[in-house]
């Protein structure tokens, strides 16, 4: 909860009181709760609005000290404004991805609507996330379920693994007809949400609007190197992801699979020098 009375700005007392989940060489990612006033028009017997505390994910760009201070402030400024500018891009054309629940440039803070599911790389073979220790034991077991064949997690979400990949493919499609490149797209910045069992996707810190068929074909190798690092025998995966994004990308697909084939011929070219 919030105090009124700090003298600190109401975002770095929200940082304060916020959980830390995860801290990479650019950003702090945090859970946090918001405030958010019922709708409902409910009451207690006091009178008093009732309100609900909402979470939320928190991504904190913090300062760079090796940086200079007028750079370091003016970067985090572009970068937290151009991801929400993707996102709301990504919005406005039905790419299901995180709704927005704040903004401060100026504090280099992004708050995005807390998504309670699994990541696709968690879901799918091979792929269970050891990036926090607290999550290790849930990681064993989740391979330990994939290797047996005793059960399928992602049925748990009332889908199959082939409807899945379709949605990867589709949502992929949508969002770059709207012309965003994602700029990281693996399965871990793909997640099922829990209550609809619709695939969300996450983390656009790395996005940009592009034309460019090039660039929408490089998107779609950075996945397909996801797939092949992370989950063995994906190669019908990731065909099933294709096979969705060009029904969606219709006559666009054509020339994005042309450049594909030529992007992957690069990379193994540079996998041969070394």
């Amino acid at each position: 909860m919030l105090s009124s009375s700090s003298s600190k700005p109401p975002t770095q007392q929200l940082l304060q009181s916020a959980d830390l989940i995860s801290q990479g060489a650019e950003a702090k990612v945090y859970k946090a709760y918001l405030r958010q006033v019922s709708t409902s028009g409910l009451v207690t017997d006091h009178g008093a609005v009732l309100e609900a505390l909402e979470p939320v994910l928190l991504k904190y760009r913090f300062h760079k000290h090796y940086r200079h201070p007028s750079l370091d402030a003016s970067l985090t400024r572009q970068r937290i404004a151009g991801e929400a500018r993707a996102l709301m891009r990504c919005m406005r054309s039905g790419v299901t991805v995180p709704g927005i629940r704040m903004v401060d440039v100026n504090e280099g803070v992004l708050g995005i609507e807390w998504i309670d599911g699994k990541s696709v790389r968690q879901l799918l073979p091979g792929g269970a996330e050891l990036e926090d220790i607290s999550e290790l034991e849930e990681a064993d077991e989740m391979d330990e379920i994939h290797e047996n064949g005793t059960a399928d997690p992602i049925a748990d979400y009332g889908v199959s693994r082939d409807a899945l990949m379709d949605m990867i493919g589709v949502e992929i499609a949508k969002m770059h007809l709207a012309d965003i490149i994602h700029g990281d797209l693996t399965t871990s910045n793909m997640m099922l949400r829990k209550q609809t069992s619709d695939l969300v996707l996450i983390d656009f810190g790395l996005a940009y609007h592009s034309t460019l068929v090039e660039d929408k074909a490089v998107d779609l190798y950075v996945l397909e190197r996801a797939f092949a690092s992370t989950h063995p025998d994906s190669e019908p995966l990731f065909a099933g992801v294709l096979s969705a994004y060009e029904k969606r990308m219709r006559k666009h697909w054509l020339p994005i699979k042309k450049r594909l084939d030529d992007v992957r011929l690069r990379g193994r070219k540079r996998s041969m020098v070394g």
